[in-house]
C-alpha cells in the first residue's frame, strides 16, 4: 500500500473523520465510504445523509477543457500572476507559461502548504513558517510561526497584511509585510477545522475565509473585523457537504467568489454577498477523485490543478445556454 502522510489523508478524506476519529456508522455504511465514498456523506451534525451523485448526474458544465499539462510531482498549491502559472510541489516551485512551457523552477524545503504571489514576490507557506522568494528562487525573507503549536494551512496577501489560517489554533494570523505579527482573528462563530481545508483569499479589499466544519464562508475587514457569513449544509447546489467544506476559495475578476469542495469535487460561483450563481465544474468535468481541486482565474480562463495535472478551461457558449451560468446576466469577464 502506498504510504500517505496524515495531512494528505485528512485533506482527501476529512469528510470521514471528526476530531481524528471515524464517524460511528454501521458496517455496510463504512464499507460504502471506502468502496464508494461518493455515495454517502454527512452534514456537520452527522445526522443527515446526502446522495450527491443523484443531484449531479444530469449536470452540464458551462466550461470545457481546452488544454492541460503534467508536472513532475503531485501539486500542493497553485497560483497565477503576470501571465504565468505557479505550481508548487512538496520540494519545488515551477513557473509555466500559459501554453505549458516551463519558464523556470527552483527547490524549496518540504512540507509546503500554500503559496501566493503578491507584487512579484512569492510567499510560500509551511506548517510553522513563511518564506518569501523572488522569481529566480532567491529567498528574500523568512520568519517562524507565532506559536510553537501552529499548523498553518493557507495564506493570502492584501495591502500591508499577510493573512494565514492556523488549523491547530483555529484562528487567522495577520502579519505585516516585514513579518511582524499584527493580530489574531477569531471567528464569532468559532472555527471548526476537522481537516486541512481552511481556505482564505482576498476579494475587493475584504478577507474571505472558510469555516469548514460549519459549512460557512466568513468575511472580514483587513483590520480583522467580522462582516458576515454565508453557507449551509447540504448536497445540492449552493450548499456544502461532508464534515469540512468548502476547502478552497478563489476570487474571480468579475467580483465573484469561487469555492472548491472535496469529497465529491466541484467548483461553484457565488457573489461576494453569498448569493449562489452556479456550479462551474463538477466531479466528472474536473477528472474525479475525492481531493479538492485548486482553481485560479487568468483573464478568460479557469486554471485548475489536481494530482499532477494542470488543466485550462474556457467558457463554452454553445453548451452553456441552458445552464445557470449561461443564463446569469452578470457581465462576467470569463464569458468572451
Amino acid at each position: 500500500m502506498k504510504n500517505i502522510d496524515r495531512r494528505k489523508f485528512l485533506k482527501i478524506s476529512g469528510s470521514l473523520l471528526v476530531g481524528g476519529i471515524f464517524v460511528s456508522i454501521a458496517g455496510h455504511g463504512l464499507w460504502k465510504m471506502f468502496k464508494r465514498p461518493e455515495s454517502l456523506f454527512y452534514d456537520s451534525k452527522r445526522e443527515k445523509g446526502f446522495r450527491l451523485m443523484e443531484d449531479q448526474k444530469d449536470f452540464v458544465s458551462p466550461y470545457r477543457r481546452t488544454f492541460g499539462f503534467v508536472v513532475p510531482d503531485e501539486i500542493t498549491a497553485l497560483e497565477v500572476y503576470g501571465g504565468s502559472i505557479y505550481v508548487a510541489t512538496q520540494n519545488n516551485i515551477y513557473i509555466y507559461g500559459l501554453s505549458g512551457e516551463l519558464q523556470t523552477n527552483f527547490p524549496i524545503p518540504s512540507d509546503l502548504r500554500d503559496l501566493t504571489v503578491y507584487d512579484g514576490q512569492i510567499y510560500a507557506l509551511f506548517s510553522t513558517r513563511i518564506e518569501v522568494y523572488d522569481r529566480q528562487g532567491n529567498m528574500k525573507q523568512d520568519w517562524e510561526a507565532c506559536s510553537d503549536n501552529s499548523d498553518y494551512c493557507s495564506l493570502a496577501v492584501c495591502g500591508d497584511g499577510i493573512f494565514v489560517t492556523d488549523a491547530s489554533n483555529k484562528n487567522i494570523c495577520k502579519y505585516n509585510l516585514d513579518g511582524t505579527l499584527s493580530m489574531f482573528i477569531k471567528s464569532p462563530n468559532g472555527f471548526i477545522v476537522p481537516s486541512y481545508c481552511f481556505g482564505i483569499t482576498v476579494l475587493d479589499g475584504k478577507v474571505f475565509c472558510s469555516n469548514p466544519g460549519r459549512h460557512l464562508v466568513e468575511q472580514y475587514t483587513t483590520e480583522g473585523e467580522y462582516v458576515s457569513s454565508f453557507g449551509r449544509s447540504g448536497a445540492g447546489k449552493g450548499a456544502f457537504s461532508g464534515c469540512c467544506n468548502p476547502a478552497i476559495l478563489t476570487p474571480a475578476n468579475g467580483g465573484e467568489l469561487l469555492t472548491s469542495e472535496k469529497g465529491i469535487p466541484r467548483i461553484s460561483c457565488y457573489d461576494k454577498n453569498g448569493k449562489f450563481r452556479s456550479i462551474l465544474l463538477d466531479s466528472k468535468a474536473l477528472g474525479g477523485g475525492h481531493a479538492a481541486y485548486d482553481v485560479r482565474i487568468m483573464k478568460d480562463k479557469l486554471i485548475v490543478a489536481g494530482g499532477d495535472k494542470v488543466s485550462v478551461f474556457q467558457y463554452n457558449k454553445s453548451q452553456s445556454q441552458d445552464t445557470e451560468c449561461g443564463q446569469c446576466d452578470k457581465d462576467c469577464p470569463l464569458k468572451v
